[in-house]
This record gives C-alpha cells, structure tokens and sequence, in this order.
C-alpha cells in the first residue's frame, strides 16, 4: 500500500487512532501513545497514501504549521454541489433542511460547519499567565489535553464574548463568536506589554472548524475509532495528522458540553464533512444553527452580551474562577457576588407568537426586561425567545407580556441550566 491511489468515488481506508493517554513525555509534540487499528473512513474525490497512515497522531516538534495548504477537496464546492445556499462570504446558511436538522439534534446527530466562528492562537512562554490575566478562567490549573470556556470582559465586567480554549503544548487556541474575533485579537495584543513573552495570531482562515451535536454523536466517534474520547471531560482534545496535515478533535461543541468540535487544515476540510455525512450526520446551515443557539439558550455578542449586561446576569458561572487573583472585571465581579448586586437574568421565554428583539418585557404593565433574541420553531406555532429580567419581577413558570400583546412563559433553558455559582475553591 506504499503507492499514491486516488480515490474517485468512496474508499474505506485503515488509521492509527489514539487509545491511552501516555504516561511518559516522549520528544513528539503530543504526549499520547497510539494504536493501529482499522478506521472506516470513506474518502471522496480525494488523494491519500498508505490507508493505515491516514489518521495519524501529530508527532512533529514544532507548532502547526498555518500557512494555507493546497486544497484537494474544496468544502464550499462540496456543499454547493449539495444544494446548500451559501452567503458571500463563504458563510453556509442553509441546506433548506431546518426542520430536519433540528430534528436530529434530539434524535440523531447534525454536522455544522462553524468555520466562520473566530480561531486565535495564543502562543509564547508566558501565554497561560496572559490569558489567566485577562479573562474569566482559571488557566493555571489546566493541563495539557484539557480545556474550558472563559470570558472577555470590560473592566466593568460588561461581557464582551465566551471563547472556548484548548490547552496546546505550544499555544492556546481560542474559539470565539465571528462578530468579536478582530476586537479581541486587537485587545489581547493591546495589552502585551514589552516583556511579555506572548504572540496573537488570527488562524480563522487558515483553519476550518465542524461541530457534532445529538444523541449520537457518540456513536458516530465509536464507529470512527474515537470511542476514547466519549465521556471525557468538556474541552479535552486529542490531535492527529491525516495526509500530513493536522486537526484537533475535541469534546463539547460550543453551544453544549456535550458533542464534539473538529478544528483541521481547510484541505482535508471536504474529506471530513464528507465522513461525517457518511456516519449518519445530517448537515446543518448557520441558520438552523442561530435557531439551536437560542432554544439552547447560549447568549451571544450584541445580542446578550453587550455593555448593558455584565457576566453575571448572562449566568456565566461556570466560566469564572474566584479563587485565582486579579483579573480584568474582578474587582467588579466580586463585589456583585459579596453584595448579592445581580439585579437582573438571562431567562429563556416560550411566546404565543412573534416578537422582535428588543421588545420590552412587562409585568403587570411595568417593564422588568427586554427581549434579546427570537427564533421559530419547527410548526407554526413554536415561537422562542430569551430575555433578560428583573430577578424580583419573575422567575421560572411565570408569565409576561413581550412587546403589546405577546404572552410569554419562562423557562429555563439547558445552557443556564447547568451553570452553578463558583465557590471559592472553584476551578474554571
């Protein structure tokens, strides 16, 4: 199998894939040991060599390599040719399959592509003290392998964006919302001062990134031999290299902590969404997937997390460390946490009908909030909003009034449902 074969239609390759986590440090750039085991892969239209090298651990010394590779296997020609409606910028909107997609979020499993959601590397010795300094998270007490969420924020605490972080060997990469990926890498460069040993690069474009979501998604990793990162904690990652080229697989999918994310090298991009596809996965446009953010309950910037709000009312708790010193926002954070000072929350809102964001939200004919983001369901019927309100005005099952005449009830929402308030000895 030593040959180049080129595979017209679909192939099944072979792949070494990781099964136990090494306890040794050897001189490869990633602390795992490997097993060659057989892996279904069905290639399309695309040029591999030996089948048991395809899935490969990363085993180079230095950093990856970002400059832009040659594409074999273009995505956006790939999902073009499929039917998707895709925006000028690259931005794949729709497969006019919403319904069907979000059907299989609770019954199946969809694969999104996220490649427009920012990806910044932050690489250089004292990286992990930068990024402890500057946002929400506890990065000194992450390993290697590992990862969190953690949160921009304004001296105020005012929210600028949740960034997903894998801890590298060399670098640190964030994933952040497409609308602040320039603003943050502009601030975080901002404040590296002249001593510090710290680089910011923005790799979006030269990088792809997918997502899984749905109750199978873990049989789809099985099938692909990457049964060993079911059930690990949210953000572990392993990386491996396929035809020489790199990508991370991670768990958790940045709406939920469960699912997987997948950050690769933009030429095999094709030949993995192709795989996906092919392991039961129904595509999935940015459209449905706003949808999904909100019945989720993810807030996002300029839509919950602007200057209005800070990071406490978002209900953020599980992105933020108080047992970690000084950080941009902490001074205010921890007095809205000794005084109990949060007046306000993040609330998932089931409507009678359609509301626009914006919209005030009334009790009794007084205003107590404001509705942030709106979505249709699946029937004409299902309307969904979240909405910030007055802690004292209403809580869970109560009903409000949105705009005129919309009644809305509220409810919680499974991304706020699992955030807990940090307690002193909290980790990120």
């Amino acid at each position: 199998m030593a040959a180049t074969v080129v595979c017209m239609r679909y192939m099944t390759v072979g792949a070494t894939t990781p099964l136990r986590k090494s306890t040794s440090r050897p001189s490869s750039l990633f602390s795992w040991t490997w097993k060659s085991n057989p892996i279904s892969f069905p290639i399309q239209n695309y040029v591999f060599r030996s089948p048991e090298k395809f899935f490969a651990p990363l085993a180079a010394a230095s950093p990856f390599d970002l400059s832009p590779p040659p594409i074999d296997l273009d995505l956006l020609d790939t999902v073009t040719d499929a039917g998707a409606k895709v925006s000028e910028d690259g931005v794949i909107e729709s497969f006019d399959n919403d319904d069907e997609a979000l059907d299989a979020v609770d019954n199946g499993v969809v694969v999104v592509d996220l490649s427009h959601f920012g990806r910044i590397r932050v690489s250089g010795d004292d990286r992990i003290q930068f990024l402890h300094n500057q946002s929400t998270a506890n990065f000194e007490c992450l390993q290697e392998g590992q990862g969190c969420d953690t949160v921009f924020v304004t001296p105020t605490a005012r929210t600028i964006d949740v960034a997903h972080a894998w801890i590298m060997k060399n670098a640190v990469t964030l994933v952040v919302s497409p609308e602040t990926c320039g603003s943050i890498t502009e601030m975080l460069t901002k404040y590296i001062f002249f001593a510090d040993k710290v680089e910011i690069q923005d790799i979006t474009k030269k990088t792809s990134f997918f997502v899984l979501a749905g109750p199978k998604s873990d049989q789809v990793m099985e099938d692909l031999n990457l049964g060993d990162l079911v059930g690990k904690p949210y953000g572990t990652h392993q990386h491996f290299m396929v035809n020489g080229l790199p990508i991370t697989v991670g768990v958790g999918n940045v709406i939920s902590e469960d699912g997987f994310s997948f950050m690769m090298s933009p030429a095999i991009a094709g030949s993995i969404w192709t795989t996906l596809l092919s392991q039961g996965g129904i595509p999935m446009g940015s459209n449905a997937w706003e949808k999904l953010r909100i019945f989720q309950g993810k807030p996002a910037p300029g839509k919950e997390l602007t200057n209005e709000f800070n990071v406490l009312e978002a209900g953020l708790w599980n992105s933020i460390s108080l047992n970690k010193g000084c950080y941009k926002g902490q001074e205010t954070i921890s007095r809205l946490i000794t005084y109990d000072g949060v007046k306000q929350r993040l609330w998932g809102i089931s409507l009678s009908g359609t509301a626009e964001p914006g919209s005030p939200i009334t009790v009794d004919g007084k205003k107590v909030g404001k509705l942030t983001s709106y979505a249709c369901g699946r029937t004409e019927s299902e309307h969904f909003g979240l909405g910030y309100i007055k802690r004292q005005a209403a809580s869970k099952g109560n009903t409000v009034i949105v705009g005129d005449n919309i009644v809305g009830t509220v409810v919680e929402v499974p991304f706020l449902a699992r955030q807990s308030p940090p307690s002193k000895s909290s980790s990120p």
